[in-house]
């Protein structure tokens, strides 16, 4: 079969890097990599020492986070002079929670064409070897550090049924593990990797109990992929019977019906406007059996 001379003029390539062992780097990506006309890519020096071990000499760009804006217009120069752009970041695909996407869409929005030159990716690594459901999954990458946006987030995974994963830093590790916990039931399935692809790479699990216990007594150090198995499939009879039952506790406390349906929507994450009028449907509906009796 022919294949397309590559790079061609005017193109974005997207081109995946190895997440630890230097073997996965494919031919096709070194070989572009030797001939586009420039490389951006998060870190000179990073990308620099990698590209150096491969005899790659390509001109570098910075592109990462917070200078995005002011490059992107940079970039997009090299493809209207007809040359060809590389991106890369510091391990795996470009566009996997780093600013890849926003060059993608400017590149795209001129009438450039974007090719991705596949590579490996934590996220499908972590999730293909974790023995979990992987037909359906979602992909969270960083959750936010604090504040509600997290809560929010958060509660998200913890109702979603099909398997998700995650990416977090040592630092942050046990946190992640403690609101799982919480949040969770604790025999719920995760598997945590570690060093994927690398010399100590590494898996732990089967469930949030024993990662947790395993990471109080070890501590958390390279970059982490979690995978984590979906909730039960609850049905929805019995769902709103157990979030009537919580906010009628909390009318008992004292609540009004909006702060009570507030306080539940802030929890489970559900549209707080359903939860008022379930209220008053199930109250109504309790009333109705009451005034039959009589």
């Amino acid at each position: 079969m022919s294949q397309r001379l590559e790079p061609s003029p005017g193109v974005l390539y997207l081109v995946g890097t190895p997440i630890g062992n230097l073997g996965d780097f494919s031919p096709r990506a070194r070989t572009l990599l030797k001939k586009v006309s420039v490389i951006a890519c998060e870190d000179t020096r990073h990308s620099g020492l990698l590209l150096k071990k491969l005899d790659i000499n390509t001109k570098l760009v910075s592109f990462h986070k917070n200078n995005q804006k002011s490059r992107i217009p940079t970039l997009i120069k090299y493809l209207e002079r007809e040359e060809s752009l590389a991106l890369i970041s510091d391990a795996g695909l470009p566009g996997i929670s780093d600013p890849g996407e926003s060059l993608v869409n400017a590149t795209l929005s001129i009438g450039h064409e974007v090719i991705c030159i596949p590579g490996p990716c934590a996220a499908t690594t972590a999730l293909i070897t974790s023995g979990l459901p992987c037909q359906r999954f979602c992909f969270e990458g960083f959750l936010p550090s604090t504040g509600k946006d997290r809560k929010l987030r958060l509660q998200e995974i913890v109702n979603e049924t099909r398997t998700t994963v995650i990416y977090e830093s040592p630092h942050r590790l046990l946190k992640l593990l403690e609101e799982l916990s919480k949040l969770c039931d604790i025999n719920r399935p995760l598997k945590v990797s570690r060093e994927l692809t690398k010399l100590h790479e590494q898996q732990i699990g089967p469930n949030i109990k024993s990662v947790h216990e395993y990471f109080l007594k070890n501590k958390p150090l390279g970059e982490f992929t979690l995978v984590l198995g979906g909730a039960k499939k609850r049905s929805l009879i019995q769902d709103e019977k157990n979030l009537l039952s919580e906010m009628n506790s909390l009318l008992e406390e004292g609540l009004t019906n909006s702060a009570a349906a507030r306080e539940v929507a802030q929890k489970t994450g559900l549209s707080r406007r359903k939860l008022y009028e379930l209220i008053h449907k199930g109250n109504s509906k309790m009333q109705n059996i009451l005034n039959t009796s009589e």
